[in-house]
């Protein structure tokens, strides 16, 4: 998987993209990536994809019931996949274009509506991803919290 800071760099880029970057939604994506792929380089495991390791029924769920409703983002989401492994694959976008997974991946919160808590509030970051991300957690909020302070602190010390 990229270095934090190279992940935390596409997460940032992906989200002004989209027109919703925020300190608190980069936090919330680089903390999820890191909580749910753990390092792990592996980009399919079982029926999930992708360091967010997003199952193809989410994904589809993103475009059928949230992105139907608003044509201009589903632009921008669709712009950001390629544009033959889209048409071919396109639950193989969630496993090797980062940029289109982490647009998904906003998209699985965005949906939900609700209000991020603020960007150094890991704690209420990892309840959020806890409560929104998976019906099924993959860990819980304090694994989350773990997850992002020790990668970050790694990063600083880089």
């Amino acid at each position: 998987m990229c270095s934090t800071c190279d992940l935390r760099r596409v997460i940032r880029t992906t989200l002004k993209q989209l027109g919703d970057w925020s300190p608190a939604a980069e936090n919330l994506l680089l903390g999820t990536a890191l909580q749910e792929s753990g390092r792990n380089a592996r980009l399919r495991e079982g029926r999930r994809l992708g360091i967010y390791r997003i199952a193809p029924a989410a994904h589809r769920a993103v475009w059928d019931k949230y992105l139907v409703g608003d044509p201009e983002l589903a632009s921008r989401v669709r712009g950001l996949a390629g544009q033959h492994g889209f048409l071919c694959d396109p639950h193989g976008e969630l496993a090797t274009n980062l940029k289109y997974a982490t647009a998904i991946a906003w998209m699985i919160y965005r949906r939900h509506g609700h209000d991020l808590p603020d960007a150094e509030d890991i704690a209420g970051l990892a309840r959020h991803w806890h409560r929104h991300f998976h019906r099924r957690p993959s860990g819980s909020a304090e694994d989350f919290v773990s997850s992002y302070l020790g990668a970050t602190a790694r990063a600083r010390a880089a």
